[in-house]
């Protein structure tokens, strides 16, 4: 099965071309300022792309999709959309989890604190999942940021390391675009945008 993954398109997706595929997967941060007229403009591009699965989680830009009523967001996701937040769906036999959250900074949307509170989000994650949808990475792979600190998360990185995942996608940390393979997990950081939110990056396809 062929998986495309985006992330952090901030409201530029009009302009993404996309390769073919049959699971699109989008790691958040569908928004730029976080309203409903954005996550409503993303939500009606995403539903007419031509891939068998479309499956999204939200950012720490998309306070809409946090602030808003659950009942109210599934009321706005369109037929054929699979919306994840700390939960899973699966495709074809494929486990895939997904989950918005990312350790705090500066009060941004579904921010956790580190350690405890950030942890029991990773604690959900079952343990036969194939694909982990998360927005932001794990500690030490594709996270280092323009003063080269890693933005990662370390509990994140060690559900990671006991579940083994077949993939992690992620994105949030822009500057950090790119793939690689460790353990047996293939980690994919698809930020489409830059660290200057220029549109430069292509989605990454993989195979499971």
């Amino acid at each position: 099965m062929k998986f495309v993954a985006i992330s952090d398109t901030h409201c530029r997706h009009l302009n993404i071309k996309l390769p073919k595929g049959d699971v699109l997967l989008h790691a958040g941060d569908i928004t730029y300022k976080g309203k409903k007229d954005e996550t409503d403009d993303f939500l009606n591009w995403f539903a007419k792309l031509p891939f068998k699965h479309k499956i999204f989680i939200a950012g720490n830009h998309d306070f809409y999709l946090e602030k808003e009523k659950f009942a109210n967001i599934q009321s706005i996701i369109p037929e054929g959309v699979i919306y994840l937040n700390d939960s899973e769906v699966v495709v074809d036999g494929i486990k895939i989890w997904g989950s918005p959250v990312t350790p705090w900074f500066f009060n941004w949307a579904f921010n956790r604190k580190r350690g405890k509170e950030i942890k029991k989000h990773w604690d959900m994650i079952p343990a036969d999942t194939d694909i982990i949808l998360t927005h932001g990475p794990a500690y030490g792979i594709l996270d280092t940021v323009l003063n080269n600190t890693n933005a990662g998360c370390k509990d994140l990185l060690n559900t990671i390391e006991k579940i083994k995942p077949k993939a992690h996608v992620f994105g949030h940390i822009h500057e950090s675009y790119g793939a690689a393979k460790l353990k047996g997990t293939h980690f994919i950081n698809a930020s489409v945008l830059n660290e200057s939110y220029e549109l430069i990056n292509k989605p990454i396809v993989f195979d499971i």
